[in-house]
């Protein structure tokens, strides 16, 4: 197992490193019990890091007295055999830590655990989750169930419905008019049961089945389905009550859904106008494969299990797309262009086979929505995880520095405004883009227009 040499410097930063929903430390005495607790807690949540071999502050309050370790890695073996009685098989790296100063004494165990993608138990049969510094158990078998949906190694879109009439999947318009494409062609009753959208068994509808063909899956579904659009006039982070002008709910089969939303957002981005760089009032764009492709996203990958609706919200500057449920597997917002995983494996696969699919491979639309954004010159998709849903921002700021934008819009008109310059570089504070005219104007590019103050301030190119 490696070993890595540490500075006292770098020795001290993890010691005084707080513990988190990341990060835990141990000292020595740690039971092979505990270990087992918390590797299966970060594993089955976001993932983390422990050190074992290091003191409580509470036990030791001088700092390089809580560095000890065992004195021979040897001492470790007993501990490193837990990960053994981890049910299924844990995946994990680890090395050791030597400090280089005398006074750290022993070798420090370090465990990096990635985010798996199954449900992980101890040897006792027990399920931990990482919550902020704690791991927590799970007991209720409603939470276990929802870890796996959320994990994707169960995934929602096979539970039964046993309300819904499986007529409303095998006769429905929208599978007829599906199959007519497919090749070779198949009768629609044979066509369900053999990729599962009606059990066979007891001729009840799979939550897929109506997600694909019901004319309106939220009408039988018991979970919420549906899109709701909201259009908010600001561009504040956290918008007031006023600031919302309407909401709009679309419903419908996905094929059909992902048209109708992506049609929407387009129409209510016609309404909102914003200057740009050359000082032109100009419609507020983006690249429409772009929208496309996390619509499309948000829709066949989010968690069904999760009783909410896809919401799209849509500012004077950006588009915050939120889809119920977390991430699944071993995906994070800093691997997701690289991995591949899909939760909803059968409506995506479904859906791949019309004729003009809407889903390309698995993470290729993803790539492209991020690819398109270069294209136009505007900066990538933000991609933030949280409790339980995925937000992708999609803002409207280019790649181009705030300086340079607001010097090549002047080069067009006579002068600028705050606001006009909060449209061409992205920036929200007021504040902040005064900074920028004061750069600008300590660079000598620009000078204040006199007789202009207050909320009619402007600045031009210095003569």
């Amino acid at each position: 197992m490696e070993i890595k040499n540490i500075s006292k410097e770098d020795a001290n930063k993890l010691i005084e490193k707080e513990e988190s929903h990341f990060f835990d430390q141990k000292a020595k005495e740690i039971s092979g019990e505990k270990v087992q607790k918390i590797s299966v807690a970060f594993a089955n949540t976001d993932g983390g890091e422990f050190c074992i071999g290091i003191k409580d502050k509470k036990d030791e309050p001088i700092t390089e007295k809580r560095w000890d370790g065992f004195d021979t890695m040897e001492e470790y073996n007993a501990l490193l055999s837990n990960f053994m009685s981890i049910s299924p098989t844990l995946s994990y790296k680890c090395c050791f830590l030597k400090c280089t100063e005398p006074e750290y004494k022993g070798y420090i165990l370090y465990i990096k655990i990635d985010k798996s993608i199954c449900v992980h138990e101890t040897a006792k049969g027990k399920i931990y989750i990482r919550q902020g510094a704690q791991s927590l158990p799970l007991t209720e078998r409603e939470h276990i169930e929802s870890l796996r949906y959320a994990k994707g190694t169960v995934s929602y879109e096979n539970e039964l419905v046993p309300q819904a009439k499986p007529e409303s999947v095998y006769e429905s318009e929208i599978l007829k008019s599906f199959l007519k494409d497919l090749s070779p062609q198949t009768d629609s009753l044979e066509f369900c049961f053999s990729e599962n959208l009606i059990d066979e068994e007891k001729c009840i509808p799979t939550v897929a089945g109506l997600l694909l063909f019901s004319v309106n899956p939220s009408s039988v579904l018991p979970r919420k389905c549906a899109v709701k659009i909201a259009r908010y006039k600001t561009k504040d982070d956290d918008p007031e009550r006023d600031n919302l002008e309407y909401t709009v709910t679309l419903e419908g089969p996905l094929y059909k859904l992902i048209k109708i939303t992506c049609d929407k957002i387009v129409e209510i981005m016609s309404q909102i106008k914003v200057w740009d760089a050359n000082g032109k009032l100009k419609t507020m764009e983006y690249p429409k494969e772009t929208i496309w492709e996390i619509v499309t996203n948000a829709l066949i990958h989010r968690d069904y299990s999760v009783s909410d609706d896809v919401r799209i919200l849509i500012y004077d500057n950006r588009i915050e797309i939120i889809s119920p449920g977390k991430l699944p597997a071993n995906i994070t917002p800093y691997n997701i262009l690289e991995r591949r995983y899909a939760r909803n494996a059968k409506i995506v696969r479904i859906l791949n086979k019309y004729k003009d699919a809407p889903n390309k491979d698995i993470g290729e639309g993803l790539n492209t929505a991020f690819q398109k954004m270069k294209e136009w010159k505007l900066q990538n998709p933000q991609i933030i995880e949280k409790d339980d849903s995925v937000c992708v921002i999609i803002a409207h700021i280019p790649l181009a520095n705030s300086s340079d934008l607001i010097l090549q819009f002047l080069k067009n008109n006579e002068e600028i405004t705050n606001k006009q310059a909060r449209d061409i570089t992205g920036i929200k504070s007021e504040n902040q883009v005064k900074n920028e005219f004061y750069k600008l104007r300590e660079g000598g590019y620009i000078e204040k227009v006199p007789g202009k103050g207050g909320a009619a301030s402007a600045w031009r190119l210095k003569k």
